[in-house]
This record gives C-alpha cells, sequence and structure tokens, in this order.
C-alpha cells in the first residue's frame, strides 16, 4: 500500500527579507534557549549551593533539611522525602518538603505507614533485626508506591554510606505530565550521593572528636598513674637502687614501688640523709595492658600500702591483699603477680615473699654467680584461701638483686622469636661482672632488649626493671665489655 503524499505548503527558496516567518522562528528558538539555559543555571545554582554547605558541614540535620527540597527543585517536582535508618534497626521518616502544604499531609502519612509495616517485617523475620535486606527495601518501595497510588509519580534511590545502605530518598510529582527522565534520576542520585558523604562525614567528625577525648582520658590516666609510681628511688644506708617502667601503651598494668616499713620512718624522714630502716621493694604485673590494668595497678598499690604499715610478714600482707582484691579481680576476670620483699639495712636481709611473679635474680659477687630468689603461692585473686610462703636470703657488699616483669622475657624479635630468660641471664651477668652499679645496668639491659627487638620497633608489652645492689667497698666500673 502506497502512502498518500501530505501536501506541504509551497515557500519560496529564498524568502525575501521581511517575511513574517523569519522573526517567529527566531524569536522561538532564542525563547527556547533562554529557558534552557536558564533552566541549567538554576540547576548548576542549586547543587553549588549544596556542595558548599557538604563542605562547611558543622549540622548535619541543617544539611538533612535541604536534601528532598534540592533534588526536588533541580527535577522539577512537587516534593522529596527522607527516610533513614538508624543504628537500632529502626526507619524513619527524617526529613519532608513539599512544593504545596496541602501535599505533605498524605506524604507524611503515607511514609510513616510504609515504614511501620517494613519494620513489622524485620521484626517477624528470623535474620538479625539490624540488618534490612534488600528484600526488605524493595518492600519499602513497594509500600510507599501502592500506598500513594498511581497518581503520584515517584521515584527512589538509595543513601549509601561505606558501601551499606543507610536510608531511601524519595522524590514525587503530581503533575500528570512530569516524567522520569533518565536526567532527572541521575541528578536525584547526585544529591543522594552528596547526602551519603555528607552522613558518612559527620559520623566521621564524631568517631574522630570521641577519640580525642579518649586520647586527653589516656594521656590524663598515664600522667596520673606516672606521679603514682616512685619519683626517684630511695637512699638507703649500704644500698643503691635504680628502676624504670616502660608501658607498651600510654596506661600500663606493670607497677613497683618503694615504701617505709613502719609509721616513723614514714613521718619523721631526715632530708638528705640514707634510710636505716627497713625497706618494701615490690614489683608486680596485671594481666592484660591499657587502661583497665593501669586501674587495677592504682587500686593495688593502695592496698599494698596500707597492709605494708601493718608491719605482718611478707607472706601475711600477700595474703591480705590477696582477700581484699579477689572479689574485684574476680568480677574482671583479671589476676595480679607480685613479688613483695623487705630489706633490711642494718641486717643486709632481704625477706620476700611470691605471687607467681618472675623470680627476681640474684647476683653474687664473691662467688659470680646467679639465683633465683622464689617462694610457694599463687596469683592475686586466684582463690580466695591461697597461702604464702616466707623466704629470706642474706646479702653481701656487691650483691645486685634483679627484680623485672615478663615483659622482659616475652619480647620478640621480627623473626617472633622471644628474649627468654636465658638471654636476660646472660645479659645480667655480663652486666654484673663487670661490677656495673645500679642505674648502669638497668641502662644496658633495656638496651639488650632494645637491640632484640628491633631499634625502631616499639615493645609489645609493658617492661619494668628495678635493681637493688649492696654496696661493695670497690667503685663500680664505666663500661661493659659484652
Amino acid at each position: 500500500m502506497s502512502a498518500t503524499p501530505v501536501s506541504q505548503p509551497s515557500f519560496d527558496a529564498h524568502p525575501q527579507s521581511g517575511s513574517p516567518l523569519e522573526p517567529a522562528q527566531n524569536y522561538a528558538s532564542t525563547d527556547l534557549v533562554t529557558k534552557l539555559y536558564r533552566e541549567q543555571n538554576k540547576i548548576h545554582d542549586l547543587l553549588s549551593s549544596l556542595s558548599f554547605a557538604l563542605r562547611s558541614l558543622r549540622n548535619l540535620n541543617q544539611f538533612l533539611e535541604l536534601t528532598p527540597l534540592i533534588a526536588s527543585r533541580v527535577t522539577d517536582a512537587d516534593g522529596g522525602a527522607l527516610v533513614l535508618f538508624k543504628a537500632d534497626g529502626q526507619m524513619q521518616l527524617e526529613r519532608l518538603h513539599c512544593q504545596a502544604g496541602n501535599q505533605c499531609q498524605s506524604i507524611r502519612s503515607a511514609m510513616d505507614l510504609a515504614t511501620r509495616q517494613v519494620m513489622e517485617m524485620v521484626r517477624e523475620t528470623p535474620v538479625e533485626p539490624r540488618l534490612l535486606t534488600s528484600q526488605l527495601l524493595s518492600t519499602l518501595d513497594q509500600q510507599v508506591h501502592a500506598i500513594l497510588g498511581s497518581d503520584v509519580h515517584l521515584f527512589g534511590t538509595p543513601i549509601l554510606v561505606r558501601n551499606t545502605e543507610r536510608g531511601r530518598l524519595y522524590i514525587f510529582s503530581y503533575s500528570d505530565d512530569f516524567a522520569w527522565t533518565d536526567a532527572r534520576q541521575k541528578l536525584v542520585r547526585l544529591v543522594s550521593d552528596q547526602t551519603s558523604v555528607a552522613i558518612e562525614n559527620d559520623e566521621l567528625n564524631a568517631e574522630l572528636r570521641k577519640k580525642e577525648r579518649l586520647d586527653r582520658e589516656l594521656e590524663i590516666g598515664a600522667e596520673i598513674q606516672s606521679q603514682l609510681l616512685p619519683r626517684h628511688c630511695p637512699t638507703i644506708e649500704g644500698a643503691t637502687l635504680a628502676a624504670r617502667c616502660k608501658n607498651a601503651n600510654r596506661v600500663g598494668g606493670d607497677y613497683y614501688d618503694f615504701v617505709p616499713a613502719d609509721y616513723d620512718q614514714l613521718q619523721y624522714r631526715p632530708c638528705n640523709r640514707p634510710e636505716q630502716g627497713r625497706w618494701s621493694i615490690t614489683i608486680g604485673d596485671v594481666m592484660g595492658k591499657g587502661v583497665p590494668a593501669g586501674l587495677i595497678m592504682t587500686m593495688l598499690r593502695g592496698m599494698l600500702r596500707a597492709e605494708i604499715l601493718n608491719q605482718h610478714t611478707p607472706a601475711r600482707i600477700l595474703q591480705h591483699l590477696n582477700h581484699v582484691m579477689y572479689g574485684d579481680l574476680d568480677n574482671s576476670n583479671r589476676f595480679v603477680t607480685l613479688f613483695y620483699s623487705e630489706y633490711d639495712p642494718k641486717t643486709r636481709l632481704l625477706s620476700f615473699s611470691n605471687a607467681a611473679h618472675n623470680p627476681p635474680l640474684l647476683w653474687r659477687a664473691e662467688s659470680q654467680t646467679l639465683e633465683k630468689l622464689d617462694s610457694d603461692g599463687m596469683l592475686i585473686g586466684l582463690e580466695m584461701n591461697t597461702q604464702y610462703e616466707d623466704g629470706q636470703v642474706q646479702l653481701f657488699p656487691g650483691d645486685t638483686v634483679v627484680y623485672y616483669t615478663d615483659g622482659f622475657t616475652e619480647a620478640a624479635n621480627p623473626e617472633g622469636t622471644r628474649f627468654e630468660e636465658e638471654n636476660l641471664l646472660s645479659a645480667i651477668e655480663r652486666a654484673c661482672r663487670q661490677g656495673y652499679a645500679p642505674q648502669r645496668i638497668l641502662d644496658y639491659l633495656f638496651e639488650q632488649i632494645q637491640q632484640f627487638i628491633g631499634v625502631a620497633r616499639h615493645n609489645e608489652d609493658d617492661m619494668t626493671l628495678v635493681v637493688l645492689q649492696v654496696n661493695a667497698d670497690t667503685e663500680a666500673k664505666s663500661s661493659i665489655n659484652p
């Protein structure tokens, strides 16, 4: 069947100047270009405003007010709704914008009803309620469409934060000739993406503020803990002390202390004179590290100091300490190793009791040998009725006692090999054979452990050393030949 030609109006191939058709065509083209230009400028200005709000984000709620407004304006729609999913698994209508006020109530009712229906499904589903599956999110879209009806042209797009859907942005129009073109859908997605960035930035800022508060609290905790540890070693008649604690974190669980063993020493100590009374020398380690271990260490310090002044034997002091701390340690599932000793400078007797701590090492200057100082006893907080055993050793001029925590023996190099007790024994023996003073012995042992784990590496566990040396008649040498 042949097509019937349509009669065409006859036009002059070369229209005369002043023809009424040419100005009309030019006017229509110019008007269309002007309208398109204005529309592009409007879209550009709106998106630029949203971008500026994102760059200067201070309040997420103020930004979310813009989301449905901007999305509806750039698409010439009648309004928009933002639904967000909360951390507790709930979803709610967060923001709503309508060009006409009479539309808001129906849109709000539809959104509220749809979210309630989906949350009912979440409560009934066997999966984890916090996890909104894609099926449930698809159901939300279906419910919104069904409630609003076919007269409303609706488009929804997800709000994605760190690859997790955190909400939906819905844009709607009541206009009969409105169509969701690809260009309009892209504009809505662009607004949605900027909203996602705003939510993520707000959460990152909140995490940063939380971290800053925690860092400040840790700084305060570390400062308090450093003040609780002895600021300097006491000057004891006929003996020299050196000590250092190096925490893996800012707050640690290692503990050492020097406490005069009676009230008279505590109240009437003469300035710049060697102490002639008994002194307690203690080292301990709370299982674990960081703030929890540091809090237990602080509690341990106060309780131990109160027990020391009761002038009981070392074993009785540990027994009382275990009774007092058992309940708190049992609740926290943490335990404490502790070596408690008392040195009497008049008799050079070192009395001690051990609660499962690493036994201190005694270097005998005369025989050039190492001994371990140990006695029976369980960890503090493990069993209520644990019995502890007293021990005693006679010290002589030149003898050196090295107290340490397991951060030394368990320190590992990059290959995963631990320092172990054998290497510590060898290092102590090398230092003591040279007749080193306590401070140089302490420095040398820390140097050895740092070389072992690597100069640039940080210790993974708290490390503490206390060195007690009975003064010899001869001066200590000033260097070590490894």
